[in-house]
């Protein structure tokens, strides 16, 4: 089927090139000429402005954006509306709050335009491995689209089948997923990505306290100077502990032991924040998944104010100094 697709940084221009190997249409869209140049060449349909671009598509019409949350989002939606008619989609694949999707699907709902949410899994790698969708918004909608979904997904690949689920008809197998209403989508993306946090920041923690073994504070029948590359590869063998998280930080210590090409510093996108919000509104606690997000913001610091003032009361009711290295 044809599809447009507004923003073609690396996950929007990996997503066009996987639809196009697929065999289906694909207009493309971009601030930057030089990536519509790219994908024009490899197959797709460029174009030079909105206007441009919505009198490439075939009504009713489908326009995909893969371009950050916020207000860049907001903008386009509000865009493509105004030159929609009743029975167009947009499908918002990038990482909208889901909030932000309930309010937008509603509005557009008033004419007659769908609104579809997606949240998108799969990174640089995506166009070969595939990108595991999780998508909200009307059943019809979805059905529709359902010839990119399919396309864009992994598909069963050479995993197992989940035990006990030979009976169970849904297509959670081929990796994608219709989780429910508008939001519904991006609500599943964001617990993901929470999650996600959480699995990085115990691998971090895990791996510090092996390269750390050898410290020369520990009485020396007790120091291990282990590989830690080694030891990577060794649980993707066979480990509980292994998953396609761990095959990268393999991946990265064998290249570079030490991760000196690292700073240290993590960003966090948003979705990690909106878990945690997600889980106070439902009194859920989740104790890992915050420590995680702060763990993130304490990165960015070299030392927190927090920190200071731990040092400050230890001096004052204990007299202990700081560690020289401190500061």
């Amino acid at each position: 089927m044809q599809l447009g697709m507004i923003g073609l940084g690396r996950m929007g221009a990996n997503l066009v090139r996987r639809l196009l190997r697929g065999g289906h249409q694909c207009v493309v869209f971009d601030v930057n000429p030089d990536r519509v140049r790219a994908l024009t060449q490899e197959g797709a349909t460029g174009t030079s402005s909105l206007d441009e671009f919505m009198r490439a598509l075939t009504k009713p019409r489908a326009a995909w954006m893969m371009v950050p949350a916020g207000e860049l989002t907001e903008q386009i939606v509000m865009a493509l509306s105004q030159r929609m008619d009743a029975d167009d989609i947009i499908i918002d694949g990038g990482n909208s709050y889901y909030k932000d999707d309930v309010r937008r699907a509603r509005a557009l709902k008033e004419r007659e335009i769908q609104y579809v949410d997606v949240g998108t899994s799969g990174g640089v790698w995506g166009l070969e491995r595939g990108y595991c969708l999780m998508i909200g918004g009307e059943a019809q909608a979805v059905t529709r689209l359902e010839p990119i979904f399919k396309t864009l997904a992994p598909g069963q690949g050479d995993i197992p089948r989940t035990h006990g689920r030979e009976k169970l008809a849904a297509t959670a197998e081929e990796g994608y997923l219709h989780c429910g209403p508008a939001g519904a989508g991006h609500f599943v993306k964001m617990v993901h990505n929470g999650i996600e946090y959480g699995l990085m920041q115990a691998y971090a923690e895990g791996f510090d306290i092996l390269r750390n073994a050898v410290s020369k504070d520990l009485p020396e029948e007790y120091r291990y100077d282990f590989n830690v590359a080694d030891v990577a590869e060794v649980w993707r063998r066979g480990s509980v502990v292994s998953s396609w998280l761990l095959d990268l930080t393999a991946m990265a210590l064998a290249e570079d032991p030490a991760l000196s090409n690292y700073s240290g510093f993590v960003q966090d996108s948003g979705e990690g924040r909106w878990t945690i919000m997600a889980a106070i509104e439902e009194a859920v606690p989740a104790d890992v998944l915050s420590a995680s997000l702060y763990a993130r913001f304490r990165s960015r610091q070299a030392h927190t104010f927090a920190e200071k003032m731990l040092s400050a009361m230890r001096q004052k009711f204990g007299g202990h100094t700081e560690h020289p290295s401190g500061g």
